[in-house]
């Protein structure tokens, strides 16, 4: 396990919970990013931020995904 720094949730996303959420913007699915600790909306081109295992599904707080991170 990873030593946990403030506000960063460093565990996989419960699959459970992931299956259940969905982006606010699209409706569409998120995926869980493990290398950056986000849920990415591929279909919004939105990644939104974890923090202490509390998804973060705010239009405003989300960060915009590159063309690289989204493989284009």
């Amino acid at each position: 396990m990873q030593p946990r720094q403030a506000g960063v949730y460093h565990h996989c996303m419960d699959t459970k919970l992931l299956s259940l959420l969905v982006c606010p913007v699209t409706k569409g699915p998120l995926e869980w990013s493990t290398d950056q600790h986000e849920l990415w909306s591929r279909s919004a081109r939105l990644a939104y931020p974890v923090h202490d295992g509390i998804p973060i599904l705010l239009e405003n707080e989300a960060r915009t995904l590159t063309d690289e991170e989204l493989g284009l």
